[in-house]
């Protein structure tokens, strides 16, 4: 997906598209709530209560890979917002819309909290709530104008090795702690 926004690839006409066909059509109240759902304050004290939870019952692995996990985003998202300078879609003025900041936020936060909290429950809910709240955002997001739909979509993707990882180290944690 770097790669077509870089070389204004096959992919950016149907994003564009896409985009064009369904920004504004709901009202900004709501998708601009939806889009707060990725806003740091909002997300990241979840994770944080997730964190400390996993920790006071002993996945404390787990608990760092979560926090090393969000560390990590800005650190991905930023030098490719730099070096794409996408432009938004309300602001083609502007730069540095891809990939979303707030997409990756959004679902290092929720989801890495719902690998957390998961194995406590022995309930599914901690996954459908991430995933509800992740896609929220990343809908509220692109329909509101803030982001291309690819701009989601390649942040979930960015997103997804260090979520894997948070639940390989939450799970080893987990193991060695019940054995």
């Amino acid at each position: 997906m770097t790669w077509q926004v870089l070389v204004a690839g096959p992919l950016l006409a149907p994003d564009e598209r896409i985009s064009r066909a369904v920004v504004r059509t709901v009202p900004d109240s709501v998708t601009e709530r939806l889009a707060d759902l990725g806003n740091v304050p909002v997300a990241l004290p979840v994770l944080v209560l997730a964190i400390a939870y996993a920790a006071w019952h002993g996945n404390r692995l787990g608990a760092a890979a979560a926090a090393l996990a969000m560390a990590l985003v800005p650190a991905l998202i930023i030098p490719l917002k730099e070096w794409t300078a996408r432009p938004g879609p309300l602001e083609p003025w502007a730069a540095g819309y891809y990939p979303s900041g707030h997409t990756a936020t959004s679902a290092v936060a929720y989801v890495g909290a719902a690998l957390l909290v998961a194995p406590y429950t022995r309930r599914a809910w901690p996954a459908a709530v991430a995933l509800v709240l992740t896609g929220a955002t990343a809908v509220g997001l692109v329909l509101r104008g803030w982001h291309w739909p690819l701009d989601v979509l390649a942040s979930l993707f960015l997103c997804a090795p260090l979520l894997l990882a948070v639940r390989w180290f939450s799970r080893r944690s987990i193991r060695r702690s019940s054995g």
